[in-house]
């Protein structure tokens, strides 16, 4: 049906071409590219033997606009999939609009220098993908991705108005390292140390780091407490749906974890502003980066099962309503699959159902989209083919 072309040979990059060359009656021929080949050729080999799929792989720097555009005018893909860094996001979409390829991420832009979660820069390329033909669709993972689906299927079948909103992500799982990230350091860091943010009466409320915590009850899973942060899918999902009148991300830490990452904090080492060390700039977070444990090789050991899903409130046919939709993934079988843990299984899946959508004609229009703005049902339905089965509850206790 299509050539498609993965950017990123990390953990999710992982996932990602597993499952699209699970695929190949959508997928007819298959490119992976990062900056390191042999990480692409490891991964292309590994999928080879599980599943006989050949897979073509490449050498590219994401940050230079002249390479990706020779890459893609070399190979023609019909889809990008970028699984690289978040920095990258407007470099490979200006490669797009130059060679005339239709785009698909898992995380919003963030500039190299500053922590800033915004999707600003990317919506502001809408016009220009309008005009070339081509669909953009951002923010297709798991949060962001299949939070926005949750909540635009709810919209759709089960709400007149939606009120309040919260996206709860446990990972309940254990790595047996004393301290590791479920995706790339860096970003992970960043993510995590800064202030909390949620919608509340048409304003951001903003808080301090973890300022807001409660525990909450996860499917399978029992009470984990769980902190306030802010994530990007808070953004376009209050600007599609303006009847939300709260709308809060929450995600679990263990003790272990906050107490590393408050040291981390306090000796300088999640900080992106260079140093000059024996006569070489080098970045803090990005040294911790190349001594902690790599993402993607933690799923080899890694028990236990994440829950991700949407809390929702509000009224059908004149009546309040609670609603709560969600998935659980087990890391182990996860790493069976792909070789992956699940953090980068739950992202990886729903990356390669955004292709399939836009490959198959069901999520194709000219412009920069979010996932809540295309139908739902479609994906929904291919959530539990393709390993990420989802629950309903109705009328429950929200807890939040």
């Amino acid at each position: 049906m299509g050539k498609v072309l993965i950017i990123g040979a990390g953990g999710v990059g992982t996932v990602v071409v597993h499952k699209v060359a699970q695929n190949p009656d959508v997928f007819t021929e298959i490119m992976l590219a990062s900056r390191t080949k042999s990480k692409c050729d490891a991964i292309a080999a590994d999928v080879k033997k599980r599943t006989g799929v050949e897979i073509k792989t490449a050498q590219v720097d994401a940050d230079i606009v002249p390479e990706l555009v020779k890459l893609f005018n070399e190979f023609k893909p019909e889809i990008v999939i970028n699984v690289a860094l978040p920095y990258q996001d407007l470099t490979i979409m200006d490669a797009c609009l130059e060679a005339g390829v239709n785009y698909l991420d898992t995380a919003n832009y963030e500039p190299i220098d500053e922590a800033k979660f915004e999707y600003s820069w990317q919506w502001a390329y809408k016009e220009r993908f309008e005009k070339a033909g081509l669909t953009a669709i951002l923010g297709c993972g798991f949060d962001p991705g299949v939070s926005g689906v949750y909540t635009a299927y709810a919209a759709k079948h089960h709400f007149d108005e939606m009120h309040y909103l919260d996206i709860v992500d446990c990972n309940a799982g254990d790595h047996g390292k004393a301290f590791a990230t479920n995706f790339n350091p860096e970003i992970n860091i960043r993510e995590v140390t800064q202030k909390g943010r949620y919608w509340e009466n048409g304003a951001w409320v903003t808080t301090e780091p973890h300022e807001i915590h409660q525990p909450i009850n996860y499917p399978n899973i029992g009470p984990k407490e769980s902190y306030v942060i802010y994530h990007e899918e808070l953004e376009s999902l209050v600007k599609n749906y303006p009847t939300i009148k709260r709308a809060r991300f929450w995600m679990t830490f263990g003790q272990e974890y906050l107490t590393h990452l408050r040291v981390i904090q306090n000796i300088g080492m999640a900080s992106i502003e260079p140093i000059i060390y024996n006569g070489v700039e080098i970045v803090p977070i990005q040294f911790l980066k190349a001594v902690l444990p790599n993402p993607g090789e933690l799923g080899e050991n890694y028990t236990g099962e994440t829950s991700i899903g949407c809390r929702i409130k509000g009224i059908k046919d004149g009546q309040e309503k609670t609603y709560y939709v969600y998935n659980n993934c087990s890391h182990q079988a996860a790493y069976d699959e792909t070789g992956a843990q699940g953090v980068s299984y739950t992202t990886g899946v729903p990356a390669m159902i955004g292709a399939m959508m836009f490959l198959k004609g069901e999520w194709r229009k000219a412009g920069v989209y979010n996932v809540e703005e295309f139908n739902p049902d479609p994906f929904m339905e291919a959530l539990n083919v393709h390993g990420l089965p989802w629950h309903e509850v109705h009328g429950l206790d929200l807890e939040v």
